[in-house]
């Protein structure tokens, strides 16, 4: 008798996309974290949801038309992925696991140390977007919201999958750890991320304050006041800041200013999407030495040549 599972095979076969399915499923398979991030998008919007009839009525924490436009720069973000990590970002990550240190099979252990060495890897990729100006040019758009609440966490860059930033994460690949489960990881990760974009929750117990990111050390993140500028990059876990001091407690007297210290010319998408980039471009435009000009790339984004300070 033939099974249900026998005719849908059946008419998969007999529509000749078998063949384009065994083609894609490899990709689609590297890209389990996009599958990740549409389940949780529509928690996202239900606690984005939550949060705006808890605070609507004051615009220095809520305002509706950016809250609309962050998730549109998170979709920008997502699309971008979703189109070109597959040519872009896959086969260098499938490259390196072909020359793989060990064979390290997916055991409990082993995805313990796969998420620690993720993030790990993510402290030092958000340190440099935020400490060489190429980076930065993409990272910038999820700091030049001056409000702090669930949509922020959704304010990224569709550009990020062009400026190199996931090959912070291929060394993991070259000692063993599958990408699949290396951007599972980033995903959860970001996930997590996604909670501590608020001012709602205050401080949490202190062994949890001690161990992982939360709302207060993120917070400070996203502050413009001296002494909150870059600090606090951890993504789940805020111990790595506590062991390269870069770590800075909210201080309640003091609280966060949030935004950049250069305000964007304009709201537009486009804009945000790529002020930086113009900017960058057109300090490397000036006049000096190619050498000179070049460093604009992995300098600091405040950093300038000798001749423009004199200038």
């Amino acid at each position: 008798m033939t099974s249900l599972t026998d005719l849908f095979q059946g008419v998969l076969a007999d529509s000749g996309l078998l063949p384009l399915w065994q083609t894609l499923a490899p990709w689609l398979a590297l890209d389990e974290r996009q599958l990740i991030f549409v389940v949780a998008t529509p928690v996202f919007l239900l606690l984005t949801l939550w949060e705006y009839r808890r605070i609507r009525h004051d615009p220095r924490l809520m305002n509706l038309h950016e809250a609309i436009r962050n998730f549109a720069l998170g979709a920008g973000y997502q699309l971008t992925e979703l189109l070109f990590a597959g040519i872009v970002a896959f086969p260098v990550f499938a490259l390196c696991y072909h020359y793989r240190l060990w064979d390290l099979p997916l055991t409990w252990p082993v995805a313990l140390l796969t998420f620690i060495g993720v993030d790990f890897c993510f402290y030092w990729m958000h340190r440099c977007s935020h400490r060489m100006r190429w980076f930065w040019a993409a990272h910038v758009v999820h700091h030049s919201s001056e409000r702090m609440n669930f949509s922020t966490a959704m304010r990224q860059n569709a550009t990020n999958i062009f400026n190199g930033n996931w090959a912070f994460y291929l060394p993991l690949a070259l000692l063993g750890f599958n990408p699949v489960w290396i951007g599972v990881a980033y995903a959860l990760s970001l996930v997590y991320q996604f909670f501590i974009h608020t001012t709602l929750v205050r401080q949490l117990p202190a062994a949890i304050e001690w161990l992982f990111n939360t709302p207060s050390h993120h917070r400070v993140h996203h502050g413009r006041n001296p002494g909150y500028i870059d600090r606090n990059y951890g993504g789940v876990l805020i111990l790595w800041d506590r062991l390269f001091g870069t770590f800075t407690a909210e201080d309640p007297q003091r609280p966060p200013e949030y935004g950049i210290t250069t305000p964007v010319p304009n709201q537009r998408l486009l804009t945000l999407w790529t002020h930086e980039y113009v900017d960058l471009f057109r300090a490397m435009a000036r006049p000096g030495r190619w050498h000179q000009r070049l460093q604009h790339l992995w300098r600091p984004p405040e950093w300038q040549r000798e001749s423009d300070r004199q200038g």
